[in-house]
């Protein structure tokens, strides 16, 4: 069994793969710009674990105070994504144990993550997580949720806007950034339906930090808008947007 782990770090982001898309061949757009938004991020202190396979086994996450999602808390880590492709040998369980213990000796109060009273595809489990003890701590009218496992009992909060859920434009809108490298294919995908059938739709990236703390939503990576409605931080495939706009 392997059980080699890597840190992404400055030095090796250029030669190591991402595991979320693995490519040899030729490069894939979407994991050359998630390199060019980590490039950054790992300055920060935001952490890129992997198993040392050609496979998705990693755990993602980042100072919440530099994470970009609409959170607010001091001194916490926010988990954007713990992805297992390989089940039933712990890989799972040792990269949440690394981010526990990192968070401990860091001195840090806790770490959270984005979850749903119904466990949405794109969200890591929340199952899962919750058997290392992290509980509900905020929620939303329309069933997102915040977890956290707190060390010295604070607790993080969805920030107010985040809550707002509305918007004036009545189109079809996506917010995205680069953080997960299948964004850039499910732009395209989108803007191809909507362009063969006269919808539409306006994608706004979200490229700072201060544009992804003030977002009208809860966010991951990603959040779609309909009718001036939020609906959803599911990356949309062609049978979800069709859902999204029969409504």
């Amino acid at each position: 069994m392997v059980t080699e782990f890597v840190n992404l770090t400055t030095e090796n982001l250029d030669n190591e793969h991402l595991s979320c898309i693995i490519r040899v061949r030729k490069p894939h757009q979407g994991v050359e710009l998630k390199r060019q938004w980590l490039s950054d991020r790992l300055k920060e202190g935001h952490v890129f674990r992997k198993l040392n396979v050609k496979a998705p086994v990693f755990i993602e996450y980042a100072p919440l105070e530099t994470a970009w999602v609409p959170i607010n808390g001091d001194n916490y880590y926010y988990l954007y994504c713990l992805w297992c492709g390989q089940k039933g040998k712990g890989y799972a369980s040792s990269l949440m144990e690394y981010c526990l213990a990192d968070a401990k000796e860091k001195g840090k109060s806790g770490i959270c993550m984005l979850g749903s009273k119904k466990q949405k595809a794109w969200l890591s489990n929340q199952a899962f997580a919750k058997k290392f003890g992290f509980e509900v701590v905020d929620s939303t009218d329309n069933g997102y949720e915040l977890l956290a496992l707190s060390f010295d009992g604070t607790k993080p909060r969805f920030a107010e806007n985040a809550k707002r859920y509305e918007m004036d434009n009545k189109e079809l809108t996506i917010y995205y950034d680069m953080q997960c490298p299948f964004v850039p294919e499910r732009i395209e995908l989108i803007k191809q339906y909507c362009e063969l059938n006269d919808i539409p739709v306006s994608f706004i990236q979200v490229d700072t930090l201060e544009k992804a703390k003030e977002l009208p939503c809860v966010f991951n990576n990603w959040g779609v808008f309909y009718k001036g409605k939020f609906e959803t931080v599911n990356l949309l495939d062609v049978a979800s947007l069709r859902r999204i706009l029969k409504k």
